[in-house]
């Protein structure tokens, strides 16, 4: 790769290493990536042939966990190696049971790539959504190794379509077959002289029907919840979200409200809880409380809040006054209309759902209060805005089986 590229590689390496001793997820990413290749030497084939599936944290490994999954079911036999660069996807899967093993991918420096690539010798190369990394895909391609990146997504400012961005672009020249989500993926592609894509949608859409199907059920919240048409379930919430939806919930007592926070250490939940002036208990300490007469739950565990949107009536998904919303096709599927904040441009399907009427981007309280107001007094509304959230979900799913077709 250029020397620039490599040299940028380098520098970054160095500063993980440098600022590891006092963070934490630096300092796993670097202890983690520094035993990759002992810990694949003592678990892999020395044959190699293994497919490759490389995923960057965990968001990107439940876009590509429906294809990892269809592969398995089809291929009980098949060796299947699941890398990630984040710590915060890979503890969180390091035990996964559908692959192989599970490993950090070492920095993409020609020599660690090199062995990387020799221990493995891998078959088939999966990259998932944004991962170009210009060391391992040369090599790739100098080894004659298809290579893949799915649920990909492209935009005019990314640096591929700059004047500058040339060193970027042969990265993509490297690739055998990108599948990408939409059109203006493929049109801007085709710009700079990319053709072999395919446009077949987001593999996540296929993952979040396949999660409300194995659904779980949680008999104390549906005894809170119960005979209240009115149930909002705010998922994967910050603090600017809460300063919107809590006033407007403490105003309102025809309504319930469950809060999934996206970080409940004690001294957040304990402020959370202090501004709610309904009553208000944590989903770990229900002992004792009268659940049917509760006014907001709070979720103070992981692993659950996938399932928790089935109990809503309206959903409301937060990030979007911070670097981008979270997943708003988990509350889409079960037809819940969802709320969302301004920073959703990057993410097809929040436009998508904001454009059919299945989804509502707000910019501040009083847009998002104005939604509200309109969904909990208008049932007709609701019941349209849901169906239209529905019926996205349902017309935008079968890319894994495309991909998964294609492939193998």
């Amino acid at each position: 790769m250029n020397p620039l590229y490599n040299l940028g590689i380098s520098a970054y390496r160095l500063a993980a290493r440098i600022v590891s001793p006092w963070n934490p997820k630096a300092q796993r990413m670097v202890q983690g990536q520094n035993r990759t290749i002992e810990y694949l030497q003592s678990k892999l084939d020395a044959e190699g042939g293994y497919v490759w599936i490389h995923t960057a944290s965990l968001g990107e490994f439940e876009q590509g966990r429906p294809l990892i999954e269809k592969i398995r079911e089809q291929h009980p036999d098949a060796k299947i190696l699941l890398s990630f660069f984040s710590p915060s996807g890979y503890e969180v899967r390091k035990t996964y049971d559908k692959v192989n093993a599970v490993c950090y991918l070492p920095m993409d420096t020609p020599r660690r790539v090199k062995a990387f690539l020799d221990v493995v010798r891998p078959r088939m190369a999966i990259f998932v959504k944004y991962e170009f990394w210009g060391n391992y895909l040369e090599q790739l391609h100098s080894r004659g190794v298809p290579t893949y990146i799915i649920s990909s997504i492209f935009r005019s400012s990314q640096i591929f379509f700059k004047p500058w961005g040339g060193t970027f672009r042969k990265m993509l020249r490297c690739f055998t077959q990108l599948y990408v989500q939409n059109d203006e993926s493929r049109r801007l592609l085709h710009g700079i002289g990319i053709d072999n894509v395919t446009v077949c949608g987001d593999t996540r859409l296929d993952r979040v029907l396949q999660i409300k199907s194995q659904a779980r059920e949680f008999p104390v919240i549906a005894q809170m919840v119960s005979g209240c048409d009115k149930v909002l379930v705010m998922g994967s919430s910050w603090q600017p979200d809460e300063d919107i939806i809590i006033p407007y919930f403490n105003n309102h007592p025809e309504m319930k409200l469950i809060i999934a926070p996206h970080e409940f250490d004690e001294s957040r939940l304990a402020a959370l809880m202090a501004r709610i002036k309904r009553s208000v208990a944590r989903y770990t300490q229900l002992e004792g409380v009268d659940v049917a007469n509760l006014d907001c739950l709070i979720i103070d565990c992981f692993g659950i809040l996938s399932s928790l949107y089935r109990y809503g009536a309206i959903a409301y998904v937060g990030g979007g006054f911070g670097s981008g919303i979270h997943n708003v096709p988990e509350a889409a599927v079960y037809g819940l209309p969802v709320i969302f904040g301004p920073r959703h441009e990057k993410f097809k399907e929040a436009v998508e759902l904001n454009a059919c009427g299945g989804g509502f981007a707000i910019s501040d309280a009083s847009q998002c209060h104005e939604v509200l107001d309109k969904l909990l007094s208008d049932p007709a509304a609701l019941q349209a805005a849901g169906a239209a959230a529905s019926d996205y979900i349902k017309s935008h799913t079968g890319a894994t089986e495309q991909i998964y077709n294609d492939l193998f």
